[in-house]
């Protein structure tokens, strides 16, 4: 199974805006994730048309959580940032056909991934936060 570095890269930003809800955090706050500039503003992009960043222009903007942290799994990032949770060959696998010997392959691959998205949409945000660094329920919205 492959981890692409856009997923990494984009849980890696919402973990830091979720570190601090309290206040819009800019590219360059969230770039100390070690996350490449040029790739970190493509990333949160995405996350932002797929509601889990919002934005705000100007010298008091930046960025924040477009929902809580407790309300965003680590399924709803892979799948805002890489589409699909897993393919093969590039293709997804609800029409996986095999004839013969590989006919309950493509029974496998889904269970695959069905359970790497059970994993996956267990998790959030808050679960991967450090204890001390938590956000309180009612931080979101106070900006």
């Amino acid at each position: 199974m492959h981890i692409s570095a856009k997923a990494d890269y984009a849980t890696r930003a919402l973990l830091e805006l979720a570190s601090d809800p309290g206040r819009p955090l800019s590219c360059e706050a969230i770039a100390s994730q070690e996350i490449p500039f040029r790739f970190l503003k493509s990333v949160v992009g995405e996350l932002r048309r797929a509601g889990l960043v919002r934005s705000q222009r100007g010298c008091e903007g930046g960025y924040w959580l477009g929902r809580p942290a407790d309300e965003i799994a680590l399924l709803d990032v892979v799948r805002a940032v890489d589409g699909e949770l897993i393919t093969l060959r590039g293709q997804p696998l609800t029409g996986l056909d095999y004839p013969g010997p590989a006919v309950g392959l493509p029974g496998v691959w889904r269970r695959v991934e069905s359970d790497a998205a059970a994993v996956l949409g267990a998790l959030t945000l808050s679960a991967l936060l450090p204890a001390g660094a938590r956000e309180q329920p009612s931080a979101i919205g106070a900006a």
